[in-house]
């Protein structure tokens, strides 16, 4: 229920119910401090008087005559046998009751409120011992409360009435600034509505001041900036991958329709089997790669550790693949010098080698070497070729996906080779690089830290 109040109403409502609080306090305070100042001087007046009436019984003088038991202060002086000896102004009831009068009597003052029958007003009474030819009788005074009590209303009509306004003008006050407070919140969320797809490069109103608001627009900004490189990563994957996919679609149904065209020998038959299966390879393939990729664009690849011997992992992609070099007149060989043992899943990391021995005998010259290297930690997988090298323009751009020389267009290259190269090292904790050798050929090598790649591998779950 809460969560559906606005946010300004939500600011809003705590505070007036703090002020609301904090008004009820403070006139509730000043009632009882006017009140008690007005009590206070009531008792004085009547201390006076009382003190006045007190030397006049005591010297045998007579009270001041009152014409009405309404006037401001009246007074009685009760006997201890309870008679009442004189009264101002005359015929007045007696005022102290007997339990209050033996405590006179004892020598204590009181003060007290009550009412005197007759009188609509509330009295306050004092009463105090006092020395008589007749013995210690009992002298009371009281005063009207009447005065004190409408102040005290009208002060508390006052206070309610004030109070009200004042709380009234501090809600608004409080709403108009958290309205205030709020308003960028207002740009940023009218903003962010209009962004889409296509508005490319719109970003969030950041306010001048640095707060908490300045820093959430910040932040949000960045994370736009992250999104639309990935929207922009996803539009131009999709469009490479449909890309890819369309040759070799289109040479297989090519193949099919020229074999369905006229009547085929079984030569010619087989010819076109041969190619469509070629092509059927090529796109499974294809569509193998771009699962591994999209895996990896939900998080880190996974990858299942184990020992492996760097040596004995060189040997099987290097045995793998000497058909396929004999097949070219070539041979691929491994460089025993080295050897190390560490901890990787090594299906993934001969499926990256041996997109490298590929890509060398597809686009190189000459012998393919396989060769370690140590490098303080790390242990580096080289795959080393005597051709003519890279192009120093494709070289920054080599890991990326879909990115391709011109020689692998024309050798019908997909440009996934390399950066399955590269996300299976950035599974391991390692990294993958490439270089020209200076004329002769190219190396390009994946660098794996034996010890994070232990830690990290065997902690991430297999595909």
């Amino acid at each position: 229920m809460i969560s559906r109040i606005p946010i300004r109403l939500r600011l809003t409502l705590p505070f007036a119910v703090a002020m609301a609080l904090v008004l009820a306090g403070m006139g509730l305070f000043v009632y009882v401090r006017v009140g008690s100042a007005l009590l206070s001087s009531v008792d004085q007046n009547l201390r006076a008087q009382i003190g006045e009436m007190s030397g006049h019984v005591e010297r045998g003088q007579s009270f001041a005559d009152r014409d009405a038991a309404a006037a401001a202060t009246i007074g009685q002086l009760v006997l201890p046998d309870g008679t009442v000896a004189r009264s101002t102004p005359r015929g007045l009831a007696r005022l102290i009751p007997p339990a209050r009068e033996r405590q006179v009597l004892g020598g204590r003052r009181l003060l007290w409120n009550d009412r005197i029958p007759g009188t609509d007003a509330e009295w306050r009474f004092l009463a105090t011992p006092v020395r008589t030819s007749h013995g210690r009788a009992a002298l009371v005074a009281a005063a009207s409360l009447n005065n004190r009590d409408e102040t005290l209303d009208r002060l508390s009509r006052e206070l309610m009435l004030g109070g009200v306004l004042a709380l009234l003008v501090t809600v608004v006050g409080g709403y108009l600034v958290a309205a205030a407070a709020l308003r960028p919140v207002d740009e940023m969320r009218s903003r962010a509505a209009s962004i889409t797809p296509s508005t490319r490069g719109e970003r969030l109103p950041v306010p001048p001041a640095r707060d908490e608001l300045a820093r959430l627009a910040v932040t949000l900004n960045d994370m736009l900036a992250r999104l639309e490189t990935a929207f922009e990563h996803e539009r131009r994957f999709v469009a490479d991958a449909s890309h890819e996919l369309r040759t070799p679609l289109a040479m297989l149904r090519t193949e099919l329709e020229l074999a369905l065209r006229r009547p085929r020998t079984n030569e010619e038959l087989e010819r076109a089997l041969r190619s469509a299966a070629e092509e059927t390879e090529r796109l499974t393939q294809l569509a193998e790669d771009l699962l591994l990729i999209a895996r990896s664009d939900q998080g880190r690849l996974p990858v299942r550790a184990g020992p492996a011997d760097a040596l004995d992992i060189l040997h099987a992609v290097a045995e793998r693949y000497a058909a396929s070099a004999a097949d070219r007149g070539r041979a691929v060989v491994v460089d025993d010098d080295v050897d190390a043992s560490l901890q990787v899943d090594r299906t993934r990391l001969e499926q990256a080698l041996g997109n490298l021995v590929a890509n060398a005998l597809t686009y190189g010259a000459g012998t393919v070497e396989l060769a370690l290297r140590i490098r303080d930690d790390d242990v580096e997988f080289h795959v080393l070729d005597e051709g003519k090298g890279f192009a120093d323009e494709f070289i920054p751009r080599a890991f990326d996906r879909f990115s391709r020389a011109d020689d692998a267009r024309a050798a019908g290259g997909t440009g996934l080779g390399l950066a399955i190269v590269a996300l299976i090292a950035e599974a391991h904790g390692g990294t993958a690089g490439l270089a020209n050798r200076d004329g002769r050929g190219a190396d390009v090598w994946v660098s794996l830290p034996r010890e994070r790649a232990r830690q990290d591998a065997t902690l991430a779950p297999s595909l």
